[in-house]
């Protein structure tokens, strides 16, 4: 049985190389890192524009099969043995041809890699139109047949909103930056993510605040039950390498609520 879908294999290859970089999700009620993003880097390091935008339509599918095997085969490399660290990939959804195909390269890659099914985050943002809503479903049953994470992310930003939550109802909604930034200033900010953060624990899903830049963002995010976070106050992304978490003020965070300090 081939590897590659139909998808791929009708596609284009690619003429381009790239690599990863991995920025760290910080949960504040363990205090300690929850897992990381892979985002797409140049082989220099260069940022995800210079690679996004040599990819052609007719090499989506090729493209997207690529990234997740270029991840699992990185973060095998740079995880710790033996923690339970989560691998956070982007997809597209109108990338994938036939879900349970199109997982045959990510299987296959974590079998040799050893990278537990249950670690791996798929992440579909809001931004991309979902033209198939019936397809995007059959995805998401399908990567939880496996045991994978299902996130949406840039929540707030993007084509759907709120519709996206009520149809489908992933593990996690990431809260797009344009609602993290300056929300200690901003009322309205604080009162809508604090509505989403209430209706996703109704629907038991994790929320984590994306983009988060300074202390105030931090502590009102928390104020509103959030737990999960990302963003420069705690580290920039590091090209194929784990970058060192800012923990000082999250330690205090923690001890005031009760944490133990690792």
């Amino acid at each position: 049985m081939s590897v590659e879908c139909e998808g791929c294999r009708s596609g284009e290859a690619l003429d381009f190389d790239f690599s990863m970089a991995f920025q760290p999700i910080y949960d504040l009620r363990e205090n300690r890192v929850w897992g990381y993003e892979a985002l797409i880097r140049g082989l220099g390091g260069e940022g995800a524009y210079s690679i996004l935008s040599q990819v052609r339509a007719e090499q989506k599918y090729r493209f997207d099969q690529r990234c997740r095997v270029k991840a699992i085969e990185l973060a095998s490399r740079l995880f710790p043995r033996g923690d339970d660290l989560r691998l956070s990939i982007n997809f597209l959804p109108n990338a994938v041809y036939e879900p349970a195909a199109c997982l045959r390269a990510t299987l296959i890659a974590a079998r040799k890699h050893q990278f537990p099914l249950g670690a791996l985050m798929f992440e579909f943002t809001e931004n991309e139109e979902i033209v198939d809503t019936g397809h995007l479903q059959r995805i998401l049953a399908e990567y939880r047949r496996q045991g994978f994470i299902t996130a949406l992310d840039d929540f707030g930003a993007g084509f759907a909103g709120l519709g996206l939550l009520v149809d489908f109802q992933p593990d996690l909604i990431k809260l797009d930056m344009k609602l993290v930034r300056g929300i200690d200033a901003s009322y309205p900010r604080q009162v809508v993510v604090a509505s989403i953060a209430t209706a996703a624990r109704a629907l038991g899903i994790e929320v984590l605040a994306e983009g988060v830049e300074t202390e105030a963002e931090f502590t009102i995010l928390q104020v509103a039950g959030i737990h999960l976070f990302q963003g420069y106050y705690f580290a920039r992304p590091a090209f194929e390498a784990l970058p060192h978490l800012n923990l000082t003020s999250a330690h205090a965070m923690a001890a005031e609520l009760g944490i133990q300090v690792c």
